[in-house]
């Protein structure tokens, strides 16, 4: 891109964030607003994006300016005043995944991440590995970074490096997928999300269809069927006599996993620090990724056990009285049911706080919520559900948290709704005893964490 002058709205957005600051730091004059920034939330993200020099306007049009091309996220509607003043002054409108897409398909080497769930780990996994190894990719990642936390960028979910080598997370919530034409493409698993399957089979397809070479995970049977009728697979899985990178003799603890991969006729230990199968299976598909760009599995597998994971994906923000608080980003039935096999197989309770991401996923998926609740939690654990993220706007609210919450029973599972998510708090508060572990759970609302860090508080606080 030659240098030009972006304004970002809804500059706070965890997709818009860290193309911002890609953005910025490749050396374009970059702006934005934000609806939270004027309701006077989240203040420490804003004050970090200041530091990087990117200007902060209200959402009210008044950043616009001639010259300028306005960025959008999928939250922004056609009636925000900065959409608006950009028409107006004909300004160049481009949305977030157009953006990234220039970005990623201009990159010499690519590599783009796709699937149900997993995509933030996998891509923070590699882009890890590749710096690891002296590589210096650029990252575009939907979550923060751990290994690339510091004072200076407490909000790491991008890593700016050669514009050459390119490493994003894309999504098909939108159908943007069908924007990205990488040199490798991976694709974890397919599974109900935000669309039919029908649907996500065709753009899933050709996500892979368009790569050089398409990274799949063979033991999902969903991907593995896409990947039949393609000539440029290269397939990862513990289960997959046909793998190209294969696990085996896995070995799951409560605090990460072990396990051998082999490729080319060589195998190499891996010892990871994230806990859970799935996340052993996310190492495999980076491994398998950062191979079809000519990285040596050994020097690979060695640094994947130096990667400290990323913030909301199974983090444990503390322990207090004996308890152990975690926070998860997991909002889907595939990142649910992970969620729960990897925290069930831990000794003592389980108190779940679940806040839907919206109505709109409850009336697409909520009897596989349900029914994924009360299939994955124990007779002695406990889930409390609060209202819906609501953004505002026309959506159907007919189908809340109370409906979710008594079909999971109707399943055979054990679920509370409290509206209120301070009532939730004081409620954990009291139900909490040593040896117990709370879990976050919800997507689409940075204040979970905050709640989360809250609730060590109170634990400490308590005894």
């Amino acid at each position: 891109m030659s240098e030009s002058s972006y304004f970002f709205c809804g500059v706070g957005g965890s997709g818009m964030l860290p193309l911002a600051c890609i953005v910025r730091a490749q050396g374009h004059a970059v702006a934005g607003s934000d609806r939270a920034l004027d309701a006077g939330r989240l203040t420490p993200k804003f004050d970090f994006l200041r530091s990087v020099g990117i200007a902060l306007y209200p959402q009210d049009g008044s950043g616009l300016a001639e010259g300028t091309t306005l960025v959008t996220s999928a939250a922004v509607e056609e009636t925000i005043p900065d959409v608006v003043r950009a028409r107006e002054l004909g300004l160049p409108h481009l949305t977030r995944p157009q953006l990234l897409a220039e970005l990623l398909n201009a990159a010499g080497s690519s590599v783009a991440v796709g699937g149900t769930s997993g995509k933030s780990t996998v891509t923070g996994m590699i882009g890890w590995i590749l710096h690891a190894l002296g590589r210096r990719p650029t990252v575009m990642n939907g979550a923060v970074m751990k290994n690339f936390v510091s004072a200076d960028t407490p909000f790491a979910s991008a890593l700016v490096g050669d514009a050459g080598l390119f490493v994003s997370e894309v999504d098909e919530s939108d159908g943007s997928i069908a924007l990205y034409r990488p040199q490798v493409a991976v694709l974890n698993n397919v599974s109900l999300d935000h669309k039919e399957m029908a649907e996500l089979r065709e753009l899933f397809g050709g996500f892979l269809d368009r790569a050089a070479t398409a990274v799949v995970n063979l033991d999902d049977p969903e991907s593995r069927l896409l990947s039949e009728r393609l000539p440029n697979v290269a397939g990862y899985g513990f289960d997959s006599p046909g793998a190209a990178v294969s696990g085996h003799d896995l070995e799951l603890a409560p605090d990460g996993s072990r396990f051998t991969a082999s490729a080319d006729g060589g195998s190499y230990p891996v010892a990871l620090s994230l806990p859970g199968r799935h996340n052993a299976s996310n190492a495999l598909a980076a491994l398998a990724a950062v191979r079809a760009l000519g990285v040596p599995l050994a020097d690979a597998a060695e640094a994947l056990g130096r990667f400290t994971g990323l913030k909301r994906r199974l983090e444990t923000v503390g322990t207090a009285a004996g308890v152990t608080v975690i926070d998860d980003f997991a909002h889907n039935p595939d990142k649910i049911a992970a969620t729960l096999a990897t925290l069930t197989a831990r000794s003592g309770r389980l108190l779940l706080f679940f806040q839907p991401h919206g109505y709109g996923p409850l009336a697409k998926m909520g009897e596989e919520l349900a029914a994924t609740f009360a299939r994955g939690m124990r007779r002695q654990d406990l889930l409390l559900l609060s209202d819906p993220v609501y953004q505002g706007g026309t959506v159907d609210r007919s189908r809340g948290s109370d409906w979710l919450a008594d079909a999971i029973r109707t399943a055979g599972g054990t679920a509370e709704h409290i509206a209120a998510r301070s009532d939730i708090g004081a409620r954990l508060l009291t139900e909490a005893r040593e040896g117990d572990t709370i879990a976050i759970l919800g997507a689409r609302d940075d204040t979970l964490s905050e709640f989360t860090a809250e609730l060590v508080r109170n634990l400490e606080r308590r005894g």
